[in-house]
């Protein structure tokens, strides 16, 4: 693995990674929101907007529609090369397209990016109606307030009836809200790698890393969106973004990948890196590039927040209202959201079949990186 370059050899990053107004939009569209946004924890967003792409078409019937779903640091660009307007490649791009799992010959596939985040989509980093960033003020969002923004997209779209929802890990809770809050919009539903409840372990792996950002003295109570390049939260996000990605690798996958080697001709007893240090900075530096610290902070939160059984009795009657075909799978090295979590979903859906399993030495995000085996429950599910 090579080093990562010197802080002197590329440009400062911006304040914010998050795409602004101005910026090449790439494939995104909007879908805007006008009437006032009433949240669960109280308040309100006086208006808010979705950028979401799209891929295939819409059948005359609009019966082929398939919403995907991202997790944390994903965005609505799903699949696709990287260029203008998209910093990275479609985190999906092995399933979505001609001939894939979603063929788009056959599906019309939509992804979002959740309200919240930052590549298009209101959150922190947006413009409020008086012209200044939301930063700091940007109100607490649970998943049932980014799902309520989703099926308002959903009817834009003119879609009554999703025929596949899919997500995992962050993206597998709005499906799973999508299942319950809209059962009668919901055909089938693929969860990967997710939970009825955030745990209080996973409360407090993410306890941490927003501890990280908000410790930052860049971070400025989270207005810093006009700060120059350099002056953004970049060690704190970079700190939380190490911290969340050992989680999401396992243990013995590192071991074999890096050992206690050294990076390259660094020696760790005189300044130098392990490799695998060498890997969380490239990690951490690839983030602050392309994300915003408000963001990761109010997602999060939101991430935290995520109950399916508050407010309806408790988590079995909650899931009893699923309706959908169901199929959930778990990672088998998966120590962030164990497969004893999609185990309770499976058990408690009605229409579930059993808890699958997807063998990967990847952790966590082997629900990203497996894709030949999430593509093959695709094809179960939805033929």
């Amino acid at each position: 693995m090579n080093s990562v370059p010197t802080p002197s050899a590329v440009p400062l990053p911006p304040a914010s990674g998050a795409w602004r107004e101005g910026d090449p939009p790439g494939r995104r569209q909007w879908h805007a929101r006008e009437k006032p946004l009433a949240l669960e924890a109280g308040g309100e967003l006086p208006g808010a907007r979705l950028a979401f792409e799209t891929w295939g078409r819409l059948a005359p019937d609009r019966s082929n529609a398939v919403l995907v779903l991202h997790a944390l640091t994903g965005d609505s660009h799903a699949a696709g090369s990287a260029g203008p307007g998209h910093p990275t490649p479609g985190w999906w791009d092995a399933l979505i397209g001609a001939g894939q799992a979603l063929d788009t010959d056959r599906w019309f596939v939509v992804a979002p990016n959740v309200l919240g985040g930052c590549q298009g989509s209101t959150g922190p980093s947006s413009l409020r109606p008086d012209g200044r960033h939301w930063g700091g003020d940007f109100p607490f969002l649970t998943q049932r307030d980014q799902v309520s923004v989703e099926a308002g997209l959903t009817d834009e779209l003119g879609i009554e009836r999703w025929a596949l929802v899919v997500g995992g890990s962050m993206g597998g809770m709005r499906a799973l809200e999508w299942a319950v809050t809209y059962p009668e919009r919901t055909d089938a539903l693929l969860l990967l790698a997710t939970t009825a409840a955030a745990s209080a372990e996973q409360i407090a792996w993410a306890n941490i890393q927003l501890h990280a950002v908000r410790a930052d003295p860049h971070w400025r109570g989270g207005d810093y969106h006009d700060a120059g390049p350099g002056r953004g939260p970049h060690s704190g996000l970079g700190l939380a973004r190490r911290l969340a990605h050992v989680t999401y690798r396992s243990g013995p996958e590192l071991a074999v990948r890096f050992g206690r080697k050294p990076q390259g001709a660094e020696d760790p007893w005189d300044g130098g890196r392990y490799q695998v240090e060498s890997y969380l900075d490239h990690h951490a530096a690839k983030l602050v590039r392309r994300f915003d610290a408000g963001s990761y902070v109010t997602l999060t939160e939101a991430m935290n927040s995520h109950d399916i059984g508050r407010d309806r009795g408790d988590t079995r009657t909650a899931l009893g209202r699923v309706t959908a075909r169901t199929l959930v799978a778990g990672v088998d090295s998966d120590r962030l959201y164990p497969p004893s979590q999609q185990a309770e979903l499976a058990a408690a859906i009605p229409a579930a079949d059993r808890l699958r399993l997807i063998e990967s030495p990847y952790g966590h995000d082997g629900f990203l990186i497996e894709t030949e085996q999430v593509a093959a429950l695709v094809r179960e599910l939805v033929g």
